[in-house]
């Protein structure tokens, strides 16, 4: 939806936000709400209780048909052929020189069916991608972004508030799994997923059904505190969890072997695109990877600042000023020798130099019962 004044997409709630007092910034071509009440206070609604986001930009495809296995195998990275119905995988589609086109999720939703998940901002260039690689198949694949809506309550208290609302045993859903049924009434796919590092639901629904639902979850999730959450607080979760996100941290200069996402490559399941530059990658070795590291000195590292270490120079992808930590924190691409835990680098801040080290990651981890 465009309108006279703007070309940028809404999305069906885009009414409800400006209500709720949201912030609205341009996100890939989308009108999206960055903050309701403040990023900070978002965030930390959701790490310890509940937040609920609309990413009803998100890109959704439907493959179907008897080739639809042997069509995701070529089109992705990851084994396709392990997803039992019910399941989620999180992969990739490259480029032929292994870089990325973008990061997905693929649902097994039937014998022959399945649902794409990829980035707004990627979603006409994935589809013609997709398409190329559709031919020869024998597979029916839609662009049907505009049939959904979706909604995020992440948090530890989303399974409480969202319980009562359908018939579907929650507690059951393993994570990266999704059962389909209703939630206040509306046809939903509800999925165990997220991008916010905890527990948590994503919901797939008919757009006319989305601002209802949205209200009707901020309203049993009242006696909880749950909060509105936008793309702000979103960021600064998923950056703690360590999750990649395209523009920043991947993109179609860096291979999943580079990203620190090899574990969603599966190089012996036979031919997709790109395989033959990751083995060849993989042969000669890495000059570079994503490396997490912390500041020791004051200040904030922001994508494109420079990075020196022992070996040599590098680039920071994402930073933040952690609210779950309390320190500053961020990715960036290192020379392979300075990506131990605990090398030590110095990062330019438009001109002032500061101390960082490579640390763990993810810098936040929840207990995870399934």
């Amino acid at each position: 939806m465009t309108t006279a004044t703007s070309a940028l997409k809404r999305t069906p709630l885009y009414d409800m936000h400006r209500q709720l007092g949201a912030k609205m910034v341009d996100f890939g071509g989308w009108e999206m709400p960055v903050e309701y009440s403040g990023i900070r206070e978002e965030h930390r609604a959701v790490r310890e209780r509940a937040g609920l986001f609309d990413v009803s930009h998100m890109g959704e495809f439907e493959v179907e048909g008897k080739d639809a296995l042997a069509f995701l195998q070529r089109l992705t990275t990851n084994d396709v052929g392990k997803l039992a119905v019910g399941r989620i995988q999180y992969s990739a589609m490259l480029t032929p020189r292994g870089t990325f086109i973008d990061d997905l999720l693929v649902y097994r939703r039937g014998e022959d069916r399945y649902l794409l998940v990829v980035n707004a901002g990627n979603t006409p260039k994935d589809f013609a991608h997709a398409q190329e690689i559709a031919k020869g198949y024998d597979v029916r694949l839609t662009n049907a972004s505009d049939d959904y809506a979706l909604l995020a309550l992440q948090g530890p208290k989303a399974e409480e508030i969202l319980a009562p609302m359908t018939n579907s045993d929650l507690s059951a859903i393993p994570y990266y799994g999704f059962v389909e049924g209703a939630v206040s009434g509306a046809l939903a796919i509800i999925s165990r997923t997220g991008y916010t590092g905890e527990k948590g639901f994503e919901l797939y629904v008919a757009p006319a059904d989305a601002s209802r639902l949205f209200r009707e979850i901020l309203d049993a999730g009242r006696a909880s505190n749950v909060l509105p959450a936008g793309l702000g607080a979103r960021d600064t979760l998923r950056l703690e969890a360590k999750m990649a996100l395209y523009g920043h941290d991947i993109d179609d200069t860096v291979t999943p072997l580079e990203a620190d996402l090899g574990w969603i490559v599966k190089m012996g399941k036979g031919d997709f695109e790109g395989r033959e530059a990751l083995a060849r990658q993989k042969e000669q070795g890495l000059s570079k990877k994503l490396a997490g590291f912390e500041l020791v000195d004051r200040g904030i590292a922001r994508q494109g600042y420079a990075t020196k270490s022992p070996s040599g120079a590098g680039v920071v992808t994402s930073g933040i000023p952690s609210p779950t930590l309390g320190k500053s924190i961020g990715l960036a691409y290192l020379p392979i020798a300075d990506t131990a835990i605990g090398t030590e680098l110095t990062i330019d801040l438009r001109g002032r130099p500061a101390r960082a080290r490579v640390v763990e990651t993810p810098f936040y981890k929840r207990e995870r019962a399934s």
